[in-house]
């Protein structure tokens, strides 16, 4: 078997799948890619048994058919050296020998069995649900609620982003019980209600790959994985079990006190206010009063404090409240507006952020904050 090929544009394929292999992986086999010519095409596997994603290169110049799964690493490491250039590939698929010849030289390694790879997971048609998703939508609703989900293992529903589809819309749902964010798109609709809770490591993964996508994802999904179909790559990834919290229930209602604040001067004033926090807690406060905020920070232990006032418009009643810094800046972070709104009821309660405006046509974007209580 023989095939030619770009040096750089076969790298950032192996690139973007290789994201899938696990160092820590106990089968071998999961260490290599499995490179498959049928027709012409090349396709290029890598699994976790968890998750797998392929993509596919059309080749003009080949010989003969077959598979065989080369050490990834490896392979990877030596086309980071190179320079653009056709790459030829000669592949003994009895002896196992792979030959990679360059302008310059030759590269040998010793590829495995290709039997010993794993097949690709099936979706159970019977209970398959279909959504044609557009590539921006699905990763600005990861984008916006990646930063939220938790790492916390003993409770591992919270720890991916919870998408449901139904009549009115997709919504996007991610949180760690510090802060929470709901995504929310009225013009990607379903015909019925269905909901999976997708891992982070697959979301991190179309993350990096969504942003080239042009046009509709084709979204496939039954009880135990969901299978994306995009035009160069497919991902199938096994679900998170389990279910998502009752989150519409922690979202509070009532929330008479708001302030309306340039989203970039106040992400300017924590990172450096925050500079001042006590480590342990990274607490910040938030002195508010008709139009103006205080931001301040101390670290009683090094007898360092800060503070700076930030023009605003506040509604309400006069109060101090405290945030995990941390936490708020990523927030604003993951908003693109000018302006936010951070609604209030009181210093105990949960805060909501959002932008005053609509980022975009057709969406809904709510972010929440657990204050944190200070100590006066």
């Amino acid at each position: 078997m023989k095939f030619v090929v770009s040096s750089t544009e076969l790298l950032s394929r192996l690139q973007n799948v290789s994201r899938v292999i696990s160092n820590k992986s106990t089968i071998p086999a999961l260490l290599n890619f499995l490179f498959e010519i049928n027709n012409g095409t090349l396709t290029i596997t890598a699994s976790d048994l968890e998750t797998t994603m392929r993509t596919q290169m059309t080749l003009d110049n080949v010989d003969g058919e077959g598979r065989i799964a080369i050490e990834a690493k490896r392979l990877t490491d030596i086309l980071k050296e190179f320079p653009e250039q056709p790459l030829i590939f000669e592949i003994n698929l009895e002896t196992k020998a792979v030959d990679i010849l360059s302008e310059n030289g030759k590269y040998s390694v010793l590829g495995q069995n290709a039997d010993e790879y794993p097949n690709m997971p099936q979706l159970d048609e019977s209970q398959t649900l279909t959504v044609n998703i557009p590539g921006e939508v699905l990763l600005k609703g990861i984008n916006k609620t990646l930063f939220a989900t938790s790492d916390d293992e003993l409770r591992p529903v919270m720890t991916g982003i919870f998408m449901l589809f139904n009549a009115e819309g997709t919504t996007f749902v991610a949180s760690d019980a510090h802060k929470l964010v709901r995504f929310k798109r009225n013009d990607v609709t379903a015909s019925s209600e269905a909901s999976f809770i997708l891992p982070k490591k697959p979301a991190g993964m179309l993350k990096n790959i969504l942003g080239k996508e042009v046009g509709e994802i084709k979204l496939q999904f039954d009880d135990k994985n969901a299978h994306f179909t995009m035009s160069d790559y497919e991902m199938i990834c096994r679900l998170l079990e389990g279910q998502y919290p009752k989150y519409e229930s922690v979202i509070p209602k009532d929330n008479p006190n708001r302030l309306t604040i340039n989203r970039a001067d106040l992400a300017t004033t924590l990172k450096r206010v925050s500079v001042f926090a006590n480590q342990a807690s990274n607490l910040i406060k938030f002195e508010l009063t008709a139009n103006q905020v205080t931001v301040s920070a101390q670290d009683i232990d090094f007898s360092i404090s800060a503070y700076e006032h930030i023009n605003g418009q506040y509604d309400g009643e006069e109060m101090g409240i405290g945030f995990k810094s941390a936490f708020m800046f990523d927030i604003l972070q993951a908003i693109e507006s000018e302006n936010v709104v951070v609604a209030m009821s009181d210093p105990s309660r949960a805060c909501l952020v959002f932008p005053l405006e609509p980022e975009a046509e057709h969406e809904d974007l709510l972010m929440l904050i657990m204050p944190m209580m200070i100590n006066d």
